[in-house]
């Protein structure tokens, strides 16, 4: 069963956004960057593991990976609840879709989407607002008993 999203932005944090060269080195700044927003946050691990792949992902399959080309994080969070959004200059016209590879399949690739779908509470993906790629973003909801949040 899914859990539900905040329906109260009051409890929320603002969202706080990073823009990142599109070079594979930046992914790693990427994930330290969702470690120092979500340093309180039992999932920590999940949500640095799951941005290190839609990172990948973006560098790997869009325009970010270009010789200019970037993408950004953006992370929010509640009580509860946390989402991570990387945003990349990726195709429109093609949505990314989990592989959902053998596991005894010996491939290097194709597996990321597979770990965003198994280990999110929900993910998903959608067109940018400018128009100028998309957002492919997962949510994390834990328990919130002792949350510091």
């Amino acid at each position: 069963m899914e859990e539900p999203t905040p329906t109260s932005t009051s409890t929320a944090t603002r969202p706080v956004r990073r823009r990142f060269p599109g070079l594979p080195s930046q992914i790693a700044y990427a994930r330290r960057f969702v470690a120092r927003q979500l340093s309180a946050c039992p999932e920590l691990t999940t949500a640095t593991l799951l941005t290190s792949e839609l990172a990948t992902n973006a560098i790997t399959h869009s325009a970010s990976g270009r010789a200019t080309g970037k993408f950004e994080v953006c992370v929010r969070q509640a009580p509860g609840w946390a989402r991570v959004e990387v945003r990349d200059l990726g195709n429109l016209s093609e949505s990314p879709q989990p592989q959902h590879r053998d596991p005894y399949d010996t491939e290097e690739h194709g597996r990321g989407l597979d770990l965003v779908e198994a280990l999110s509470s929900a993910w998903g993906t959608e067109p940018r607002g400018d128009g100028m790629g998309r957002r492919v973003w997962f949510e994390l909801v834990w328990e919130r008993d002792g949350d510091p949040l």
